[in-house]
């Protein structure tokens, strides 16, 4: 049982709420309640948000590409010096950085993430005796830190638009369709024994790492979950499409392919207004990774238009450069503001910028994962998260206020206590099992280093 002194339920603010959970889900509400013996009390509840993007094992990189070389750096030069870093890479340290990044995201107040895991072999390409020996390691990973998972095996065939060849950084990504089909079966039966909440869906990498044949048999042979893509991230994957299949990226994919609400088109940056009006009229959830998108720069998304069409979003941390759920909204809404060098573009109409950010996401975000969140309601998982409302970033404000003192003035120590589908693994702050994970990390990243 969870009291909390208010709570943002679907209906909106409430104040004195119990929250009944059993077998990972919200059994019941009662608002203005008063709290019983043996309830774990807390100040402000909201609903988690999940972390629809991330590349686990990029976090151990992060302030390790921020040095320019002679030239003008780029997404294609950051990528080079990812692919060397990655090579390097064992089973273990895999499963310590997805460990360590797992539990950076509950603390900062995610409950749950769709991992876009494209790392499937060793170096050189050779498969592992289990193929699906890295899921595993990501398994592990997420069961020990507590976090809801929506596995996403990558399909990656081809080193470019035009079905280039795989490059030597690109070798222990690629599977051809018969051996993506073998890596899918695995990782379902890896998850049997799994809390009941994780999911497995699909990802195909990209257009630029697929193509239309095999990207048409694998949607043909799926048996369900979401569907997740890079798409339009950069200005020259939008020219390498257009050159190759005469058509943009979303504009191609949405002309060629069924996309609906089980899908999350990641990135999405570079799209005209009107594949920006048709991808909201899909269904298709935005994947954005503000600060990930905003490090490699590549843009900002077209919030204002999308949002106009009706179209849904959520956020991830992408390379988990810095994983902060506050400054992924915070960051998305300043880059529309300096793109449109006006404020509180993200909402229409009216009303808290704040509120539409982080109730848009937790909704966005649940779709996305596949995952029954979203909302503090009856039926759903339990997944929450509760924040000290007497903070100095935000005891001055009004309950309508507090999402924006949140998303916008607020650091992530205002978290206090996280559930992941009724699993309490965030208390006073802290992960429950930060010690034996940070230094399971250290370990890994005095390995790793030392045979750079």
């Amino acid at each position: 049982m969870i009291h909390a002194k208010q709570a943002l339920l679907r209906e909106g603010w409430a104040n004195n709420v119990r929250i009944m959970v059993a077998d990972g889900r919200i059994a019941g509400i009662e608002p203005a309640a008063k709290p019983l013996e043996g309830d774990h009390r807390v100040d402000t509840l909201l609903p988690g948000i999940g972390n629809l993007h991330s590349h686990a094992f990029q976090r151990a990189m992060a302030g390790m590409t921020e040095r320019r070389a002679a030239g003008r750096d780029s997404f294609w030069s950051w990528r080079d010096l990812m692919y060397r870093f990655m090579d390097r890479l064992t089973p273990e340290q895999i499963e310590a950085i997805a460990a360590l990044v797992y539990m950076e995201m509950l603390e900062a107040g995610y409950t749950a993430v769709g991992e876009f895991h494209y790392v499937h072999h060793q170096r050189g390409g050779l498969p592992y005796d289990d193929p699906a020996e890295l899921t595993s390691r990501i398994y592990s990973a997420a069961h020990h830190s507590g976090i809801g998972l929506t596995h996403l095996p990558v399909l990656y065939s081809y080193g470019g638009a035009g079905k280039q060849a795989l490059s030597e950084g690109q070798q222990r990504f690629g599977n051809d369709v018969d051996g993506f089909a073998g890596l899918v079966s695995a990782a379902r039966r890896g998850m049997t024994p799994m809390p009941d909440d994780w999911t497995l869906g699909i990802a195909p990498h990209s257009l630029r790492a697929t193509s239309p044949e095999d990207l048409g048999r694998v949607l043909e042979e799926r048996t369900g979950g979401p569907v997740h893509i890079h798409i339009a991230e950069q200005p020259k994957e939008v020219a390498d499409i257009s050159d190759w299949l005469g058509a943009r990226p979303v504009e191609w994919l949405l002309d060629n392919a069924a996309v609906n609400a089980n899908w999350c088109l990641i990135h999405a940056t570079h799209m005209t207004g009107a594949e920006t009006q048709a991808m909201a009229k899909s269904g298709a959830i935005a994947g954005l990774c503000p600060i990930t998108e905003a490090n490699l720069g590549d843009g900002p998304f077209n919030g204002p238009g999308f949002l106009d069409a009706g179209g849904a979003f959520g956020i991830g941390s992408d390379s988990n450069v810095n994983i902060s759920l506050a400054e992924e909204l915070r960051t998305l809404e300043y880059s529309q503001r300096l793109r449109d060098l006006a404020r509180n573009v993200m909402v229409q109409n009216s009303g808290s910028v704040g509120e539409t950010l982080f109730v848009s996401a937790a909704r966005g975000g649940a779709l996305a994962l596949g995952r029954a969140s979203g909302d503090i309601a009856t039926g759903l998982l339990a997944d929450l998260v509760a924040i000290d409302s007497t903070d100095p970033a935000l005891c001055a404000l009004r309950q309508d206020q507090l999402l924006d003192g949140l998303v916008f003035a607020a650091k992530d120590n205002v978290v206090t206590d996280v559930w992941a589908a009724g699993r309490h693994m965030v208390r006073g702050g802290r992960h429950n099992a930060r010690d034996a994970i940070v230094t399971s990390y250290r370990t890994a990243m005095d390995s790793l280093i030392s045979s750079l």
